[in-house]
């Protein structure tokens, strides 16, 4: 194919010299006269292992050259791929200028020349999800009119490339994520990737932009919990490289995509417990744990948050089935369960509140099992009803946490799932 990059740096260009490898003719274009001067001497504008060479072997055949010229670039293109800047703004926002200008470069040019074949137009930059919709989208139907679809197909694709890896990276990512307007696939695309084995998501613009957010934020998170954890174990005289290995060597809870899951808050007898131990000994030995400070914050947080979701569409006094009250489903354990937590905010609302848990008998309780359901819910012995008293009732709302024999039929009731947010 013939394929247009805009943007020479560390993606644009990394993205060229691969695809070029790849037999494609690429045509870079940059508004830096030095980086057009260097790609057209076969000088890499940056240092990257295997750049250098990987660029020579395609700049040798005629597969790769830069030019400052949009209108050279897109003639007889197949596909542009964007990688310009989104540097953050005063504010923290990213900064979409540079998006803007070359969409609307690309758009005007397009609206001129009147190409005969449709154009993919691929962005690679992160942006805020909305952005093709609410941006890109407007400015190219600004510049080429109401039928701008008709000549170009919008895609966004982020890109998974790490410093010292990015060619490695680029040839064997850890998925391949492709937006589109309607979520249907790209025939473009699939040409451009079909050398690359790995997992294809075909998804919608937004929940692609927003991938690299969550990629991002979450290896952020990992960054300073390690750091968090470590400053406690160096305080302590702990070894931190031992206590690391041995958590890492946990590939089915640790390191998996368990408690990855957008859903339910934690709770139970071991998480609550043991991040406020923790927050306590990284106090008491000057450790500073910000991280893990806020954890209990931001998990009374989507507590909130899920309360507020969860009412959002009833009336006062509406009759609402709770199908489980434990932590877990197939346990008794009421310690720190999120939705006990549930039922008491219901209660304080108005809600007529009735729960269902096959596996709840409190007069089977002990401890502090007993001590916190009758501390939070002390009316619970006129809250739970039976299995065919909850299969009869006509509810307003049924919140389904975690339990099993019911046979309802649901779909005739409001439900809410409270480990699922999807």
């Amino acid at each position: 194919m013939q394929i247009s990059i805009f943007g020479m740096g560390y993606v644009g260009f990394t993205a060229a010299c691969c695809i070029a490898s790849e037999g494609h003719t690429v045509i870079g274009v940059d508004v830096s006269d030095t980086k057009i001067t260097d790609v057209n001497n076969c000088i890499a504008p940056f240092e990257e292992p295997g750049l250098q060479e990987l660029m020579e072997k395609s700049f040798k055949s005629g597969r790769l050259s830069a030019t400052k010229s949009v209108k050279d670039a897109l003639l007889d293109a197949d596909m542009a791929i964007v990688c310009v800047g989104t540097p953050s703004g005063i504010d923290g926002a990213h900064d979409m200028r540079y998006i803007a200008d070359v969409s609307r470069q690309i758009a005007t040019n397009i609206a001129r020349t009147d190409p005969v074949k449709k154009l993919t137009v691929v962005f690679r930059s992160t942006m805020r999800p909305g952005s093709i919709r609410k941006l890109v989208i407007p400015i190219f139907k600004a510049s080429m009119g109401e039928a701008w679809s008709d000549k170009v197909d919008l895609v966004y694709n982020p890109e998974f490339l790490r410093e010292a890896q990015a060619i490695n990276d680029y040839f064997n990512p850890p998925k391949i994520v492709i937006g589109t307007a309607d979520g249907k696939p790209n025939a473009v695309m699939d040409e451009l990737n079909k050398n690359i084995e790995a997992q294809v998501f075909v998804t919608q613009f937004e929940e692609a932009e927003f991938t690299k957010f969550v990629d991002n934020s979450w290896h952020a998170v990992k960054v300073a919990f390690a750091n968090e954890f470590g400053r406690v174990c160096q305080k302590m005289g702990v070894s931190a490289k031992q206590v690391h290995e041995i958590f890492v060597s946990d590939t089915k809870l640790n390191i998996s995509p368990y408690y990855t899951r957008p859903g339910g808050a934690f709770g139970g007898s071991c998480l609550p417990k043991d991040v406020r131990a923790l927050q306590y000994i990284a106090s008491d030995v000057g450790a500073n744990t910000h991280l893990i400070d806020s954890l209990i914050r931001s998990n009374d947080a989507h507590k909130n948050h899920q309360f507020d979701h969860i009412v959002r569409n009833l009336t006062p006094e509406s009759e609402v089935l709770m199908a489980g009250l434990a932590f877990k489903a197939g346990t008794d354990d009421l310690r720190e369960s999120p939705n006990v937590d549930l039922a008491r905010k219901l209660l304080e609302a108005g809600f007529r509140l009735r729960i269902f848990d096959p596996c709840l008998s409190p007069e089977k309780l002990r401890g502090h099992n007993l001590g916190y359901l009758y501390s939070t819910l002390p009316q619970i012995d006129s809250l739970l009803i039976n299995c065919k008293d909850a299969e009869a009732g006509n509810w307003e709302l049924v919140i389904v946490s975690n339990a099993t024999g019911l046979a309802m039929d649901l779909s005739k009731f409001q439900t809410v799932e409270t480990h699922s947010i999807a």
